[in-house]
């Protein structure tokens, strides 16, 4: 029986080539690749993982690498999928459907926060890799116990998970954009400081009011505390509407 599986998956899942193809086995792999361009992202971003680059670390061409990742394009989706390590906190069966929530969205706050070149890595297609198809399984895992239809459980995984990828990308970008010796609550009380001299009460009559509140005024708290918080202040208020549709 002929074997009609897409290449781009047979890379994804790591399945063996078919049988009778003609030729020397290869000495360069995909999780070669793969696992190289992934090295190469954790130090410099995605840009860093460019093909010349990697082929210069596998001394190879760059033309080389085509036959074992099709195109940059897959590659991109086997580093995401490769980057993303399965979850372990929401498999606990001792936690309730938001509490499982809450512990899936924080290990993958944690995950993109450590390679955030793997949330800023464009999504061209449904999850099909291994790892990926983990990550969801366990989103859906924690909203079992609910009397949610599955199209409302699909929906509010992808929710959490896109509310969890743009945290982390905007506490990355901030972190990046602080001088050396400055935490994150400093630079919002100085922002606000700043921003109150150039707004007119009439013409930005709310921005006016909350920038005299203290709403700016966290000085004491590390960045890490200060991203911490917002980003579970954001996921309870999703988490809380979820909990009223299952209310209704």
């Amino acid at each position: 029986m002929v074997d009609h599986t897409p290449e781009q998956l047979r890379r994804l899942w790591q399945l063996p080539e078919p049988t009778g193809r003609l030729g020397r086995p290869a000495s360069l792999t995909t999780e070669d690749i793969v696992g190289t361009a992934v090295e190469l992202a954790d130090q410099g971003g995605l840009e860093a993982a460019a093909l010349p680059k990697i082929a210069r670390e596998l001394r190879v061409t760059a033309m080389s690498l085509y036959r074992h990742i099709g195109s940059k394009r897959e590659l991109v989706e086997l580093m995401v999928d490769f980057a993303l390590t399965p979850p372990t906190r929401a498999k606990r069966p001792e936690r309730n459907w938001r509490d499982a929530t809450a512990d899936w969205a924080e290990e993958l706050w944690d995950l993109y926060r450590t390679r955030p070149w793997a949330a800023r890595a464009p999504t061209y297609s449904a999850p099909a890799g291994p790892n990926q198809l983990e990550w969801l399984e366990q989103a859906l895992a924690s909203l079992a116990c609910t009397d949610l239809a599955w199209s409302e459980k699909i929906g509010y995984a992808m929710l959490v998970n896109g509310y969890v990828r743009q945290s982390a990308l905007l506490s990355h970008d901030l972190t990046e954009g602080l001088d050396d010796s400055e935490v994150q609550s400093e630079s919002e009380h100085n922002y606000g400081k700043t921003m109150r001299k150039f707004l007119d009460p009439k013409r930005f009559p709310e921005l006016s009011a909350m920038f005299d509140s203290e709403v700016f005024n966290g000085l004491t708290a590390s960045t890490a505390t200060t991203q911490r918080d917002d980003f579970r202040s954001g996921l309870s208020t999703i988490l809380d509407g979820i909990a009223h549709r299952l209310e209704q």
